[in-house]
């Protein structure tokens, strides 16, 4: 794929690429994750689509801090038949879009359930950011937003709003996601290359990362609102 869209690069065959981050959209069916998704790949959305059967991946490469990151996100369907296939897929993730539908109550209400199955397959150091979709339904609204950014606070996450249908903050909440992941692993690679004296961030070039050490801990104040 090789196109310009809300300002990214997208990969091609000549881009070098420093990092790959795997990351995995998880909620309920039916609250935009494939939207979100093909908004943020190939700024596309429509109308008329359909429910994801098992798992599907796209990728979109962009720039942090002049490095190339590329960003490889998996698509999970949200029925619960399909959840046993999905679950292999968390593995090896380094990032989470958590999503629910700002107009439906139940999707909210599950996300504690989809953020336990999260942490019990996924690496424990992934960086997970809640996604409260289709903030262009206001006057549908049934999850007020400070109720998710209480539970966001609660539990770590970092939360933004957004409307696949009009663009608003999916590309924020993606370039979060991956900027967070970003810095995580290049603190990890200095302190290894000032311990060891070899090796350099590029030297992980092209390879899936896996974020070591302890527990990711954000802050409240890194929590981020709708705007």
């Amino acid at each position: 794929m090789s196109a310009m869209a809300n300002g990214g690069v997208y990969g091609d065959a000549n881009q070098k690429i420093d990092y790959v981050f795997k990351i995995v959209l998880i909620g309920d069916s039916a609250v935009g994750k494939s939207q979100i998704l093909s908004r943020f790949a190939r700024n596309e959305f429509s109308l008329d689509s359909k429910a994801t059967i098992g798992v599907e991946f796209q990728t979109r490469t962009v720039a942090i801090e002049n490095k190339n990151i590329k960003a490889q996100i998996w698509d999970t369907a949200g029925q619960e038949r399909y959840r046993a296939v999905t679950s292999a897929y968390y593995r090896g993730a380094v990032g989470a879009m958590l999503v629910y539908d700002i107009t439906k109550r139940q999707s909210f209400d599950h996300i504690p359930r989809w953020l336990e199955e999260l942490r019990s397959h996924a690496d424990k150091n992934i960086v997970i950011i809640l996604i409260g979709n289709k903030s262009d339904l206001e006057d549908q609204r049934a999850i007020p937003t400070e109720d998710a950014k209480e539970f966001a606070q609660k539990e770590g996450l970092f939360f933004l709003e957004t409307s696949a249908l009009e663009a608003t903050n999916v590309e924020s909440s993606f370039v979060t996601l991956l900027t967070q992941i970003f810095n995580i692993v290049n603190k990890k690679n200095l302190v290894a290359d000032a311990d060891q004296g070899n090796g350099n961030p590029a030297s992980l070039a092209g390879k899936k990362i896996i974020v070591p050490g302890p527990a990711l801990e954000i802050p409240p104040k890194s929590s981020m609102c709708c705007q």
